[in-house]
């Protein structure tokens, strides 16, 4: 017996070598699996950290079941099982443990903004046109803000760990950017393949165009920073070099928008512009375009440019209403949520069912020539419109509460920090969210793990540094 303890590893692997190789003889291939599921198991308990930074590395890798068609299942593979399994480990620590969650993050605006977004979708399932539907939305929010929010806070204590965080998220979009780079070379680069090269790691040129562009203004940052060897900026200008590639040929026009608007953000907040300023300038152009509406529907009408292989002719064809066929379905979408909303404005028609439910809102003269009526086109396109329609005026409310919020923030963080490392981290990180709430206006892809894991991670950061720097206290310059 002694003998046999002590060779107990030895014949457990040799038994599990055997058997698999007879499973997959007789073509059963999963239990290769059990001992990645295993280690990963044992690191929910005893590296949770180090799997965070697994999970951002894996994100842009990751690979939605649904777009293989297995069985329907709309769960990327490894990141949401592995959300999961830590959700749930958070849950039951939560029962006999305190102190998971500083008091001083719940407390913050930010957290609770979000805390109540969430609330607000658990409220609409009840009234949802389809319950099962709102219902898994909801445990994919809630499995998001677990571990990219409450347990991430945890592992923020300093810079250096957030920047690892973002450089392992960057790890694997660098993989998926080559992969879709050499992928399109096959096809000279052309505008139609943009739309699908990426798969199966992105489902569309958009998702990955708008993730690129939030971590643009991260990797150009990165060139001006010190501190880094010969080897690590070389590193970091083949880096950005790739970003650059990659959106350039991604042909996502919202991406190369959300960019100049970044942009025109930037040099606001470095000219000092008073918060009132920017407030008032958003009524004014508010109000100049509900005066003009009319007049500016004409003339963007007028612009006739397609998109296409050409950039200069791409670019143009951003403000093609006439006959654009991606431009004008976002306008039959926006109008179909628009007219859902008016059906159902409180609770809306609950939360992720607007694929399922807004074909009967379609008006004849809205369709085009790519409009569905069976879903498989897409959600509203549009992180604003979707939740009007899905959660009713609440739900767009909660959402521009929290854009607003993290603007204001963000912007009065960054003006009372001293100069150094953490005050450029906090700026490119209102840089990279504003990309997403500009390119949100257009799409929508907070339910999926691409843009949620950064999102959030994001928003985390800027409350981390909020109470790092709190106002009206004096603080130590930044390392």
């Amino acid at each position: 017996m002694p003998r046999l303890k002590e060779h107990a590893v030895f014949l457990a692997s040799l038994a599990f070598v055997l058997l698999n190789v007879a499973l997959m003889a007789a073509e059963f291939y999963w239990l290769s699996l059990l001992p990645i599921a295993l280690l990963l198991i044992w690191a929910m308990f005893t590296a949770v950290d180090r799997l965070l930074y697994f999970i951002a590395f894996a994100t842009p890798l990751s690979i939605n079941l649904e777009e293989l068609d297995i069985g329907g299942i709309g769960v990327s593979l490894p990141t949401e099982p592995l959300m999961v399994g830590l959700t749930l480990l958070f849950v039951v620590r939560s029962f006999v443990e305190r102190g998971l969650v500083s008091t001083s993050l719940l407390r913050h605006p930010l957290t609770r903004i979000v805390l109540v977004q969430t609330a607000w979708m658990a409220i609409c399932i009840l009234p949802s046109s389809m319950p099962l539907v709102s219902l898994k939305s909801f445990l994919a929010r809630g499995w998001f803000i677990t571990t990219m929010f409450l347990m991430l806070s945890a592992v923020f204590t300093d810079r250096t760990r957030m920047q690892r965080f973002i450089w392992s998220y960057l790890g694997g979009l660098v993989v998926v950017i080559v992969y879709t780079l050499i992928h399109h070379a096959q096809f000279d680069f052309a505008h139609d393949p943009a739309h699908w090269v990426m798969t199966p790691f992105f489902k569309d040129h958009t998702s990955y165009g708008a993730i690129i562009a939030f971590f643009l203004p991260f990797a150009l940052a990165s060139l001006f920073r010190s501190g880094y060897t010969g080897w690590q900026r070389l590193l970091i200008v083949v880096v950005f070099g790739l970003l650059v590639a990659g959106l350039v040929f991604s042909y996502t026009r919202a991406a190369w928008l959300s960019l100049a608007g970044a942009l025109g953000l930037f040099l606001i907040i470095r000219l000092k512009v008073p918060l009132w300023a920017l407030g008032a300038g958003a009524v004014v152009l508010g109000g100049l375009y509900w005066v003009n509406a009319e007049q500016i529907t004409i003339a963007l009408e007028r612009n006739r440019e397609e998109s296409s292989d050409d950039l200069g002719e791409h670019v143009r064809s951003i403000s093609n209403i006439s006959s654009d066929a991606s431009n004008l379905e976002r306008i039959n979408r926006w109008n179909s949520a628009m007219r859902m909303f008016m059906e159902r404005p409180l609770f809306g028609w609950g939360p992720g069912t607007y694929m399922f439910q807004y074909a009967p809102f379609q008006a004849s003269e809205d369709r085009t020539i790519i409009s569905t009526n069976f879903g498989e086109g897409g959600n509203a396109h549009s992180e604003y419109l979707g939740p009007l329609s899905e959660q009713g005026l609440p739900g767009l409310g909660l959402m521009l509460a929290l854009v607003v919020a993290s603007l204001v923030v963000g912007i009065r963080l960054h003006r009372r920090m001293p100069p150094g490392h953490d005050r450029q981290l906090v700026m490119v990180v209102i840089l990279g969210l504003v990309t997403y709430y500009l390119h949100g206006a257009l799409n929508n892809f907070l339910d999926t793990d691409k843009a949620a894991v950064p999102f959030w991670a994001f928003t985390l950061i800027l409350v981390l540094f909020d109470q790092k720097y709190p106002a009206r206290a004096t603080v130590a310059p930044g390392r």
